[in-house]
């Protein structure tokens, strides 16, 4: 398995991606840590994976919150001995706003989960990270650091920071060990895309296999990438496979957008 016996922390886990990295990580042999804001939703994924409640923990965690950051990490060392793998995923979209129309002020809460919300996790991990023979940091990013979308410019330079911070902490954690790198994901068929197309094929009056044929015909591979596929990218650069990478950004997009 690629990542037996790995202790793993997965920021973000939500119906999507998220709890496809979870299912995913177990499924590869790690001991799993999870955290998002919501206990209501990681209960339910706990009942979902009942069988591997010892290799399963959850954790409440609002990344914008230094405290809870170094709860986490602490409930990780507690339950399972360390920490080999830190996948940040938790996310804001920010606001959905014209540029020239743009509060600078609610720029801040993006930036605050996607960028500072990944570092402050990084941070509160690097001790046990360091002592890790495995250590690997994997930043879920987004296509539209790669192509930018209209009405979307939070978002973009949040995640275009973490970008660049990666790249960065790629370099000066090296010699400690740790690897640090991205995903940048695309559109990713689950249940918040397949909601968001539905919204959009009712307000165009049309079928939401129409719309979804409209995206994917952008898409080399012909159709959205599911949520688990996305997941087993993830999976590459947490397990040794990826030993002799870093500071790298691997595009998970089914071929739209290619650098």
């Amino acid at each position: 398995m690629l990542l037996d016996g790995l202790v793993v922390v997965i920021s973000g886990v939500g119906p999507g991606l998220g709890q496809e990295m979870v299912r995913a990580a177990l499924a590869q042999g790690a001991n799993v840590v999870m955290a998002c804001r919501r206990q209501a939703f990681m209960d339910d994924l706990g009942n979902q994976l009942e069988s591997e409640r010892g290799r399963l923990h959850a954790v409440v965690t609002d990344v914008t919150d230094d405290k809870q950051c170094a709860h986490l990490i602490s409930e990780a060392v507690s339950r399972f001995g360390g920490i080999d793998v830190l996948i940040n995923s938790a996310y804001d979209p920010g606001p959905y706003e014209p540029f020239d129309e743009a509060d600078f002020s609610t720029w801040q809460a993006p930036l605050d989960v996607n960028l500072f919300g990944a570092l402050r996790l990084i941070r509160a991990a690097l001790p046990h990270l360091k002592a890790s023979s495995s250590a690997s940091v994997v930043n879920v990013n987004s296509m539209v650091v790669r192509k930018p979308l209209p009405n979307q410019s939070a978002y973009v330079a949040s995640k275009g920071a973490l970008s660049a911070a990666s790249k960065s902490l790629a370099v000066e954690l090296g010699p400690h060990g740790v690897r640090v790198n991205s995903v940048m994901m695309g559109w990713m068929w689950g249940d918040a895309v397949e909601r968001s197309l539905t919204v959009a094929a009712e307000a165009r009056g049309c079928e939401l296999a129409d719309l979804r044929a409209e995206v994917a015909s952008g898409i080399p591979l012909g159709d959205i990438p599911e949520d688990a596929d996305c997941a087993g990218a993830v999976l590459f650069f947490a397990s040794p496979l990826s030993r002799a990478v870093t500071g790298a950004s691997l595009d998970v997009n089914g071929g739209e957008y290619m650098p």
